[in-house]
């Protein structure tokens, strides 16, 4: 039979960028302080902030994961990285704060105050509950060991033997009050038997007062997700003992060999699991039929700004026709997966478009990958600070061999991605602060309360390029800006 190249180009489909639409104003009952951004990552993860850092290594590693929970968002560790370490990375987050903290470091009452000290500045903590048989009989401080004179003493001759402590249904503003009372910044939590099973410190009390908004698990953690490769098992299975989602980590998930490999690690974990990159309706036909668990889809191929497979290749789907496919075949089906738009995001106003057209949460790498919690190396150029930026799919990048597989299981022989760098941006805080304000108030203009109510209420129009520019600042002279 033969071919109808024609109609190949003929029926080419539309397909669009953030560049070519804009929200339309609608009537508007509510005020931007009124919005409320709460919605779904995955199946059982939910952000007050819909905001998520890339699993890239110039953006994503403890501390911004750290940051972006405390404001509400979310962490994607990236997998450049050998298994130990990545597990370790998630471990830091799961550390950082905590209600009541469950993996404590103790120590026994025989044990000499110089290693009680070693101890401590090893696990960067400032004190130990002193446990014997399981039972807390005493707590040791670097307040206790700071001016000690007999360092090779054991630990039973400083530590403090009469140990305020709370019960293990004790309540947050229980355990304020009891630590007020006591004046202590430590409260050992035990149970009936006086076994201890967590530690209550004013510091994560505080923490969780500060950051209201902050995205936390059922015991009071922060919460992280983790890329993985769909090939990669073994780091699967490590990770999901300590991890509360798994991103899948590949470019092209509509793959046959991929497929595979995915299903099976859906089956073997416990964790949330997010598939992706997807940007056909017959990729999200082929992962309902084909993946038996999923919990969210990243939608996006090539829209990246350091990405250059659409470039390379002329093989793309950009972010926002890519979430419009998706949203439009999951609801053929009648399923409810969040949408995760990536790629491409520049600003605030070009999530709400993604918002607007079905996704649930965007990620982005390089609007955070300027910021100071990006491991990424600061660089001052002509009086100005900038931070590295990398696509994952660029040679330095690729050279690590842990992330060579993003692009196919046996590695290509073309970078599908560049380097350079992006200015800094300061705190992860004030950027996600701008950030809400503007999504606020593009939701104000749309008359919409929320996500779902945007997704149903509101209108997109269509503009030129030449329209486009028209919509920037023109015809003024910035400050900054030299040519006049």
């Amino acid at each position: 039979m033969p071919i109808d190249f024609y109609n190949k180009l003929n029926k080419a489909k539309d397909v669009y960028t953030f560049r070519d639409f804009i929200l339309l104003p609608g009537l508007s009952k509510i005020e931007p302080e009124d919005v409320i951004l709460t919605s779904n990552f995955s199946t059982d993860i939910k952000l007050n902030v819909p905001l998520v850092s890339s699993p890239m290594d110039t953006v994503t590693e403890s501390e911004m994961a750290i940051s972006m929970a405390r404001e509400g968002g979310l962490g994607i560790i990236h997998r450049n990285m050998s298994i130990d370490k990545q597990v370790e990375e998630v471990k830091k987050v799961k550390r950082a704060e905590s209600f009541i903290i469950k993996n404590l470091v103790t120590a026994s009452p025989d044990l000499l105050i110089s290693e009680a000290t070693k101890i401590m500045s090893k696990h960067n903590v400032s004190g130990l509950p002193i446990v014997k048989n399981k039972k807390l009989i005493g707590l040791l401080t670097k307040r206790d060991v700071k001016f000690s004179d007999d360092i090779n003493s054991q630990v039973s001759n400083l530590m403090t033997k009469t140990v305020v402590t709370a019960s293990e249904s004790v309540s947050i503003d229980e355990a304020k009050r009891i630590m007020h009372k006591n004046r202590v910044e430590k409260l050992p939590v035990i149970n009936k038997v006086n076994e201890l099973i967590g530690l209550i410190t004013v510091k994560d009390i505080y923490s969780r007062e500060k950051y209201s908004l902050a995205s936390r698990d059922d015991e009071g953690r922060l919460l992280v997700g983790a890329s993985i490769s769909p090939f990669d098992f073994k780091r699967a299975k490590a990770l999901d003992d300590y991890v509360d989602v798994l991103v899948s980590d590949v470019a092209h998930f509509h793959n046959e060999n991929i497929l595979k490999a995915a299903n099976k690690i859906s089956k073997e974990i416990s964790s949330n699991f997010v598939v992706g990159n997807l940007g056909t309706e017959a990729s999200v036909e082929d992962v309902i039929h084909r993946i038996d668990k999923f919990d969210g889809i990243r939608a996006g191929v090539g829209s990246g700004s350091i990405c250059i497979t659409s470039e390379v290749t002329k093989a793309g789907s950009p972010t926002l026709f890519a979430v419009s496919q998706i949203a439009s075949k999951l609801q053929e089906h009648n399923l409810s997966k969040p949408i995760i738009a990536d790629g491409g995001i520049q600003s605030s106003g070009d999530a709400a478009l993604a918002f607007a057209i079905g996704a649930s949460s965007v990620m982005m790498g390089n609007v955070f990958a300027g910021c100071n919690e990006s491991p990424g190396n600061l660089i001052k150029i002509g009086g100005k600070y900038y931070k590295q930026y990398r696509g994952m799919g660029s040679d330095s990048a690729r050279a690590q061999n842990y992330i060579i597989d993003r692009y196919s299981k046996k590695g290509k022989t073309i970078a599908e991605g560049v380097e350079g760098v992006v200015p800094s941006r300061g705190n992860i805080s004030e950027l996600i602060k701008d950030f809400v304000g503007g999504l606020q108030a593009s939701f104000g203009y749309a008359g919409a309360k929320d996500i779902k109510t945007l997704w149903h209420t509101s209108s997109l129009g269509q503009i030129t390029g030449v329209g486009s520019d028209e919509l920037k600042p023109h015809n003024i002279i910035l400050p900054g800006e030299d040519k006049y």
